[in-house]
This record gives C-alpha cells, sequence and structure tokens, in this order.
C-alpha cells in the first residue's frame, strides 16, 4: 500500500505510485474534496454522456445540428452579460500554451505573454507522475519557489512579471483511474479542477488574482451548465466567494458553435470568453459526420481558417462574445521558430498574417505554443480588447456553420502521408508520456493526432480519390506506416502500431484515441 492509500479515507484508493512530494498535493482534505465534487456530480456527467452518444446516432442517420428552439430567447435577449474581467484577465492579447511540466511553465511564465494555459488535457500524457508533478509545478509557481537549475546547468527562475495562470483540466470524458472511490475511477475532470482549486484558489486570491480554467471539449450549454453548478458547490464548500472563478470556453465541437451564447449564458457569473480551438474542431466534424460523403475533407493543411465553415464558426464565435462583453480567443500558431533564417522568416511571416487576420476580424487575442512567437502575437493585437467591435455585419446559417462541401482542395499522397507520419510520431511520445512533442517544426499535442487519425480513417471509409491518381487504400496505408514507424523507438513500435490499427483503420474507431490508450498503457504507469 503507498503512502497515498494509507493517507485517506477507506473508501478512496490510490493505486497511483508515490512520488516526491506527491503528499503535499494528496492530503486527506484534497482528496476528499475531490470525492465530494465526485460523488455529487458524477450521475450528472454520466447522463450528458450518455446523451453524446444518443446525439451522435442522430447524425449517423442522416440529421444534423441547428440552433436550439427551446433556448431562442436567451439568444434573444440582449440584456445580460457574463461577469466583468477578472484581475489578471482584463489583458489577453497573448496566451501560450503547454503542460505544467516545470521547464516549460518557468518560460511560459516568463514568455512575455498574459496567460498561460498551463494544460492537464491535450498537451499532458495522463501518466500519474505527470499528472500529480503538473499540480506540484502549479502551487510553486503561484508561491514563486520554481526556481530550479537542469541538469545541464541551466538556471530556470519565474521574472517579476509573469502570466497569469489558467488551468484546462482534462475534459468529461476522461476519468482518473488512479484514484477510485467505491470501485470506480473518478472524473478526471474534476480530479484536476478540484486539486488546483483546493490548493491553489485562495493562494490565488491572496496575490490578486483568481482560480481561472479553461473548459474543454464541451458539447453544448447543459455541460456548460454542470461545470456552472460545480464551480458554485466548490466555493461554497471552500468559503471562497461565488464569481471567484472563470472560466473560458474552448469552442472545439460542432456541437458547441450552435450553442455558444447558451454556454455564456449558463456560465455568465463565472464567464471569461471562449477560444477557436481549430483542429479539434476540425476533429468533432469528421466525428460527428464521417459516415457521410458530403463531409469528406482535403488534405488538414488546407483545412484554413478561411474556408467557408471554419470563417463562419470564428466569425459567429467573436460576435457572440462581444454581445456579451465576453472576449473571443483565437486559435494556436504551433510553429517553432527555426535556427534557419530563412526558414524563421517564412515561419514568422506565417504567424504575423495569421494573428493579424484575427485581430481585424475583431479577435481580443490568441494562442501561441513556443515563447518565440509571442512579440509576434502582441504586434498583431495593439490594445488590450476590442470589446467594442459587435460585428452587426455578421450573419451565420445552420448551412454556414455546415457548408464543409464547399471546402476547397482535394486529398494527396503527401497529405495523406503527412497524417500518418504525425500520428505515428505523436503516438510514440504520448505512450513515453510526452503529450507536447516536437515534429516537424511543429508543437503538436493530442489534438493533431486526433485529427490526423480521423481523416485517414474517413478517407478509407470513402475510398478518396488521390489528386495524383489512385485511391486511399489499406494497403497504401499500411505501407507508409511500415515506413514512418522507423521514426519511433523500437520498443515502441509495436504499441504504435496496434493503437494505429485501433484508431485509424478499425471500422469504428474510439471517439478519442486518449480513452483506450490511457487504459491500455498509462493507467499503468
Amino acid at each position: 500500500m503507498s503512502r497515498e492509500e494509507a493517507a485517506v479515507p477507506d473508501r478512496i484508493v490510490v493505486t497511483g505510485a508515490p512520488g516526491e512530494r506527491f503528499e503535499e498535493i494528496l492530503t486527506p482534505e484534497a482528496l476528499d474534496f475531490v470525492v465530494r465534487l465526485d460523488d455529487r456530480f458524477a450521475g450528472r456527467r454520466a447522463e450528458l454522456l450518455a446523451a453524446r452518444a444518443e446525439r451522435r446516432e442522430v447524425f449517423a442517420a442522416g440529421g444534423t445540428p441547428d440552433f436550439l428552439a427551446e433556448t431562442a430567447a436567451v439568444r434573444a435577449d440582449d440584456s445580460w452579460r457574463v461577469a466583468p474581467p477578472a484581475p489578471g484577465l482584463v489583458d489577453r492579447r497573448v496566451e501560450i500554451t503547454g503542460p505544467p511540466d516545470r521547464r516549460m511553465a518557468v518560460n511560459a511564465l516568463n514568455s512575455g505573454a498574459k496567460v498561460w494555459m498551463a494544460d492537464f488535457e491535450d498537451a499532458t500524457a495522463p501518466t500519474w507522475h505527470n499528472v500529480v508533478d503538473g499540480q506540484l509545478t502549479l502551487l510553486d509557481a503561484i508561491e514563486r519557489r520554481i526556481d530550479f537549475t537542469a541538469d545541464t546547468g541551466k538556471r530556470y527562475a519565474l521574472a517579476d512579471e509573469v502570466a497569469t495562470i489558467v488551468v484546462r483540466p482534462r475534459g468529461w470524458h476522461l476519468v482518473e483511474k488512479h484514484v477510485v472511490v467505491d470501485g470506480r475511477p473518478v472524473s478526471a475532470s474534476l480530479f484536476d479542477f478540484g486539486l488546483y482549486l483546493f490548493h491553489g484558489g485562495r493562494r490565488q486570491l491572496a496575490h490578486g488574482l483568481g482560480p481561472y480554467f479553461y473548459l474543454p471539449k464541451l458539447e453544448g450549454h447543459r455541460e456548460a451548465r454542470l461545470w456552472n453548478d460545480v464551480f458554485g458547490f466548490a466555493q461554497d464548500e471552500l468559503g471562497i466567494p461565488r464569481g471567484t472563478i472563470r472560466a473560458t470556453v474552448l469552442i472545439e465541437t460542432i456541437t458547441a458553435a450552435f450553442e455558444m451564447e447558451e454556454i455564456l449564458y449558463e456560465l455568465r457569473e463565472h464567464g471569461a470568453g471562449l477560444n477557436a480551438g481549430r483542429w479539434d474542431y476540425i476533429f468533432s466534424v469528421i466525428k460527428n459526420f464521417g459516415d457521410r460523403p458530403e463531409f469528406v475533407l482535403p488534405d488538414r493543411a488546407g483545412v484554413t481558417m478561411t474556408v467557408p465553415f471554419m470563417r463562419a464558426y470564428t466569425e459567429l464565435l467573436v460576435r457572440t462574445c462581444h454581445r456579451r462583453g465576453a472576449y473571443a480567443i483565437g486559435g494556436m500558431a504551433a510553429f517553432i521558430p527555426s535556427r534557419d533564417a530563412e526558414t524563421n522568416a517564412i515561419v514568422l511571416d506565417k504567424v504575423r498574417e495569421d494573428k493579424k487576420r484575427e485581430a481585424e476580424d475583431g479577435f481580443d487575442g490568441s494562442w501561441v505554443a513556443h515563447p518565440g512567437l509571442v512579440g509576434v502575437c502582441a504586434a498583431a493585437f495593439d490594445r488590450p480588447d476590442q470589446l467594442d467591435r459587435l460585428r452587426p455585419d455578421v450573419v451565420v446559417t445552420a448551412a454556414d456553420l455546415l457548408a464543409v462541401d464547399r471546402t476547397p482542395g482535394g486529398v494527396t499522397e503527401a497529405g495523406l502521408r503527412g497524417n500518418v507520419s504525425v500520428a505515428v510520431r505523436y503516438f510514440g511520445s504520448w505512450l513515453d508520456g510526452v503529450g507536447a512533442a516536437s515534429i516537424g517544426g511543429l508543437m503538436e499535442d493530442a489534438a493533431t493526432a486526433e485529427i490526423a487519425r480521423c481523416q485517414i480513417w474517413q478517407w478509407l471509409r470513402h475510398i478518396t480519390p488521390l489528386a495524383e491518381g489512385g485511391m486511399v487504400t489499406e494497403e497504401l496505408v499500411h505501407a507508409l506506416l511500415d515506413r514512418e514507424l522507423a521514426a519511433v523507438r523500437p520498443e515502441r513500435r509495436e504499441a504504435v502500431r496496434e493503437l494505429f490499427t485501433a484508431t485509424a483503420l478499425a471500422e469504428d474507431p474510439p471517439r478519442f484515441f486518449t480513452t483506450g490508450a490511457y487504459a491500455g498503457h498509462l493507467a499503468r504507469l
């Protein structure tokens, strides 16, 4: 029995191995708080996940989402607004993202970005060590005791002014198998949220800030309502004033795009904004409509933010946010600056153009994955916010949001090979416990692997023609897979092959690769 197991009440079993200073996070009081959250909200979480499955069956039968008739009054009511900006979230021109790894945390906090999104979700491979050590990193960052010297001798220390911490817990669909209550694993969302709020909530208040969150993978306003109820209950339990928590929601599912106003309405006491999550959004389109030929997408690189269905989504997001006093945050610049001057100039020009477009559209800020892009992004946004740009010119219909068939471009062998390569390399990294991986000059996370493997599945499903001639076939994919596996450590190759086969080549692949891969691999770590 581990130290953690011995320290908590009988109905809680912590199966994760003990680690250095883990007892500072996994205190009996903190774990009891997580269990109270799970006891109260696990049933509703399960109901909402079941509703997701039912909705997918409707889509598979030919249905499509639409703006909800039952919430039309919410959309029509011009009187309501989200809460005013909280301290530390007034200026969000540049937000940097990454896992709560100690070295990356110092670099992100010192980067000059206004916000650091500490990501327990797509950028973190959820080994037990990564999850608990990430909480320690946040605790030490708040207390400004995160300085350390790496094995290389390089010194990492916090600057006087640092970015505001915003934590992204794992999504509603995930569990934390290392913490079992009454024989069932706790919700990973509530585990990540609860530990950070318990240890960091009052500490952040003492520093003049607050506990702030990014909410991932929501599929509609009822899931936002659940989060809002969690926030209210948690604040009451810990004696923290209501409204202290602030949350920004990632609009990264096609169904959530139809309920943006309702999502803000449900969270209005705690609402801070919405974010346009590009890769997950495209991934959601494929997941929900991949069986239907009119939703077949071209090469991933060609599905830019300017194609019609993506343009409709982002413009609606800005209009919705500013109408309700919420911040609109743009998508990720995942480029990693290059040491080659010519290559670097090309990369920076692409980022500059992308961020300029977002600023012109009315976004209040945007995301970068590397400190070297902070200056370029900041230059695009010349004031702390653009909340006064209400965008009354934007009129978006359901047909506009679903106009996937208007996306130009085709499927090429290079695009197929790129998807195989990214999926294989990322799977290898993730199984090694690294959730933010440098691949081909980009900082990739789970969202990239998800869209890559789903596009392969979709192209196979529809025997999609290649621009060069021929079709996307299993034989071709297997040949590319064999070639790309050479980039994976030999001892990982078979596991990566199995994961790729199960998630990209199966007749009915999993909704998320992370669920089965976590249960089959990382839950043992």
